[in-house]
């Protein structure tokens, strides 16, 4: 297999495999494509250039991989969060899922740009780099994981580790033209340090360039997480599905509406049938996780500074969500935990007459660069703009239930038209298997090849 025909990361490693390249040159690849593509800003921090370390023998053996620079840390990457109140400790071991990665075959060798803390869904932190989207570097990639996105989709790398605890995996994904997958909770290892990252809201995984990348991921990386949440058996795929279509759904473009319906059609041909669920029937539960959501974060933000975290060397943003915190009491913080087991139960009698449900993932096509600033205070205006721009994020998060988003077509200006679809708790193989039947409509095609297409 030649350089020019890599599509995924398993092409990557088949060629490695074979003996067309070794993981060396593999690498020198990946650093020449990450330097090449430097104005992108996705790669906030890459290793010294140095002895190459020994693969594991497993299915992506050799393959480059960039690591987010918020979540479970991985040994020798710094961890530095997006913030300039964090000095970037690489002294950290590997978490259970870098473990994981590695055991896979992957070569950890840089960490991907975030958002300060990963508080807005752009990712533009103000200690840097600013990240722009490969598809139009005067748009966002999402945030945030607006850099792995960027690395993934201009081919700096075919497959990034990512995290998601309102949108993060999957907005950056669909702004970006990949696939995301945000697991159930309990599915995927979190420790010993992020496991109950934002009260259990967060998950780990990747943003990819297919979805056979996906699944064989999640084979080396799922189940046995030691965690809190138990680990969610998995659903059968099912033959004959019901999908739920939402409709009526406000603020979403025709464009990105159609989306949704010519993949609920594909789902059809395939032999599910389709059930139109109204978005009004999910609303109340949609502003409870919303409100859950933000409360955690600011929270989080509150046990953070106590932790040590210089709130003189935040964003304004940064000290907007903390003085937020302080203001929320125990009593009140226990009434949002009594809201996300409200909202779950609710989102769970909604799939007592379907099987998968069919959702916008953004509402609009990505933001220009500045979309979501951070030099400011007004936590209201931002929460409002996010949660606008991606109405169904908050939902799975705080529900614990997995969701997935793929491209299925592209607008005028040749940018990605994403559908989310979202499973009960356990259904993550599931939401793979019907996603590969819309994949393979072959209604998108990365316009970037891996490595630029190099030779």
């Amino acid at each position: 297999m030649t350089v020019e025909r890599i599509g995924d990361a398993l092409d990557l490693a088949a060629c490695i495999a074979s003996g067309a390249m070794d993981a060396g040159e593999a690498m020198a690849l990946a650093r020449v494509r990450a330097a090449d593509c430097a104005e992108l800003g996705a790669v906030c921090w890459m290793a010294p250039e140095g002895a190459l370390a020994q693969p594991a023998p497993g299915p992506f053996a050799g393959v480059p991989l960039l690591v987010k620079d918020l979540g479970g840390p991985f040994r020798g990457i710094p961890l530095q969060l997006g913030s300039a109140a964090l000095a970037g400790d690489a002294g950290l071991g590997d978490s259970d899922l870098a473990g994981r990665f590695r055991g896979a075959g992957f070569l950890p060798f840089g960490a991907t740009t975030v958002p300060e803390l990963g508080l807005s869904l752009g990712c533009e932190p103000a200690v840097g780099p600013v990240c722009r989207n490969p598809l139009d570097p005067r748009l966002s990639p999402g945030g945030s994981s607006g850099g792995a996105a960027a690395a993934v989709a201009a081919g700096i790398v075919p497959l990034a580790h990512a995290t998601d605890a309102g949108g993060s995996i999957r907005v950056p994904a669909a702004a970006c033209g990949l696939v995301g997958l945000k697991p159930s909770a309990g599915a995927i290892p979190g420790g010993p340090g992020f496991g109950n990252a934002l009260g259990g809201i967060a998950s780990e995984f990747a943003v990819t360039r297919s979805l056979r990348d996906s699944r064989a991921l999640w084979s080396c990386v799922a189940g046995a997480a030691r965690g809190l949440v138990p680990v969610p058996a998995q659903l059968p795929l099912g033959n004959a599905l019901r999908i739920g279509l939402l409709s009526e759904t406000e603020g979403v473009t025709p464009e990105r509406e159609e989306a949704l319906e010519a993949a609920a059609l594909a789902l059809e041909r395939a032999g599910h049938t389709v059930v139109t669920v109204a978005a009004s029937d999910l609303g109340a539960m949609r502003q409870a996780c919303d409100r859950v959501f933000a409360g955690y974060v600011s929270v989080n933000l509150v046990a953070a500074v106590a932790a040590g975290l210089d709130l003189g060397q935040v964003e304004p943003l940064t000290r907007a969500f903390h003085e937020r915190g302080l203001g929320i009491s125990a009593a009140q913080l226990w009434q949002m935990q009594a809201e996300a087991a409200q909202a779950a139960h609710a989102l769970w009698q909604v799939f007592d007459n379907i099987d998968i449900l069919i959702a916008p993932m953004l509402s609009d096509a990505p933001r220009p660069l500045g979309s979501f600033p951070t030099d400011h205070g007004d936590t209201e205006g931002h929460l409002a703009r996010m949660s606008a721009f991606a109405p169904y994020a908050t939902l799975a998060n705080v529900t614990g239930f997995p969701a997935l988003t793929l491209p299925f077509g592209a607008d005028g200006n040749r940018l990605p038209l994403p559908v989310q679809m979202i499973a009960p708790q356990g259904g993550d193989l599931r939401l793979l298997a019907l996603a590969e039947v819309l994949e393979r409509e072959g209604r998108w095609t990365h316009p970037i090849p891996v490595f630029g297409g190099a030779t």
